[in-house]
């Protein structure tokens, strides 16, 4: 495992750390609000989640956790990331990501592990900071 591969890991943990911890609050103010329990279990984790990941990305290329590791998204053309590609990769990674993991896990980091498969289908790369 490639030392960039290891901080978005060490990133991708305390995203996933913050976007649960909010997902608790949030889930207890909106107890009575919805009463099956499929929203909070898969909708309302989710939603949080891509919620906070979106923004973050959108105002400045970095989530919590890459800020912390010294991480950050980019356009792979110099441009600005655009909501397009902040949304191809999230659902890509979350959906198809890891099938694409198990097909070719020799492949997937890439060289040098700054584009993973369904970052270069968005179009963007991480690079250190």
């Amino acid at each position: 495992m490639r030392d960039i591969t290891k901080k978005r890991v060490k990133a991708y943990l305390i995203d996933l750390a913050v976007s649960t911890t909010v997902s608790l609050v949030t889930e207890s103010i909106l107890e009575k609000k919805f009463k099956s329990p499929t929203y909070y279990n898969l909708v309302h984790p989710t939603l949080i989640q891509w919620s906070l990941e979106y923004a973050q990305l959108k105002c400045g290329g970095q989530t919590l956790g890459y800020r912390l590791a010294g991480l950050k998204l980019e356009s792979t053309n110099g441009e600005q990331l655009t909501s397009s590609q902040v949304l191809k990769r999230m659902a890509y990674r979350d959906s198809i990501g890891a099938y694409s993991y198990f097909k070719n896990r020799e492949r997937f980091e890439g060289e040098d592990g700054s584009q993973f498969p369904y970052e270069h289908a968005a179009g963007v790369k991480v690079r250190e900071i």
